[in-house]
């Protein structure tokens, strides 16, 4: 039987999505940063900031960061006082952006840089303290095999911190942010990064994505316990936790 999925609004075969999301992030790479900031209007950096401090990673602690892109989180934490990042993402065009930019900010020690599919992540069982993956879930075809991974890898007493766009729980903004993600982000992806089916993409795969409720059913079928959530900007985003006990 050839299962699918979604990617954005359309029904691939499960297959072929990895290799769909590949060639967005391909695309976007080179442009990823700019257009965060033009797509949420700077306060993608207030959220990532509000994740790092909730992820909490002490210097004994190690950070699995998953489809950390360009690398906000894993510098973020470093910043914060993590002992060591292991910054990966199946995109390599998106890590090498990551790897320049912690040349350009003379980040060399406590970092390691690694290509690895979230839904297979090749470390051993109870090998590290804390799983953080921001904006990236939506992205993955098996978001189930991400978590249960998450699960696997963490230590007893290790937490999964997931930051994700959800849904919004301010009735009177929805028709504002239904235009700004399927009639302007579109049109800035368009006009800044020449790529107007991407970020038509990624607004589409904004709304596919589970709401709060659902992701933390999600999480707890993984095997997660003590699972909460916190919403940010009316539910726009929410940060998920999930311990390993």
């Amino acid at each position: 039987m050839n299962e699918t999925t979604d990617f954005g609004f359309r029904e691939v075969p499960k297959a072929e999505k990895a290799s769909l999301v590949r060639q967005v992030f391909d695309s976007v790479a080179p442009r990823y940063d700019l257009m965060n900031d033009l797509m949420s209007l700077g306060i993608h950096r207030i959220w990532k900031r509000i994740f790092v401090n909730a992820i909490a990673a002490s210097p004994r602690e190690t950070l699995l960061d998953l489809a950390g892109g360009t690398g906000d989180i894993a510098f973020g934490a470093l910043a914060a006082g993590a002992g060591h990042v292991i910054l990966t993402d199946v995109n390599a065009e998106m890590l090498e952006v990551a790897r320049k930019r912690a040349l350009d900010r003379g980040i060399v020690r406590g970092i390691e840089f690694a290509v690895v599919d979230a839904e297979r992540i090749p470390l051993p069982d109870r090998s590290v303290e804390k799983v953080s993956i921001a904006f990236g879930l939506r992205n993955c075809t098996d978001k189930d095999a991400v978590l249960r991974e998450a699960r696997r890898v963490l230590r007893p007493g290790g937490r999964f911190h997931c930051l994700e766009f959800s849904k919004l729980e301010v009735a009177a903004l929805a028709s504002l942010y239904e235009s700004w993600n399927f009639r302007i982000l579109p049109e800035i992806g368009a006009r800044v990064a020449n790529d107007r089916d991407s970020y038509q993409y990624l607004a589409e795969s904004i709304r596919k994505f589970p709401d709060q409720t659902t992701l933390a059913g999600m999480m707890e079928r993984a095997g997660l316990e003590r699972v909460a959530h916190r919403n940010l900007s009316g539910g726009i985003v929410a940060i998920h936790t999930g311990w390993r006990l």
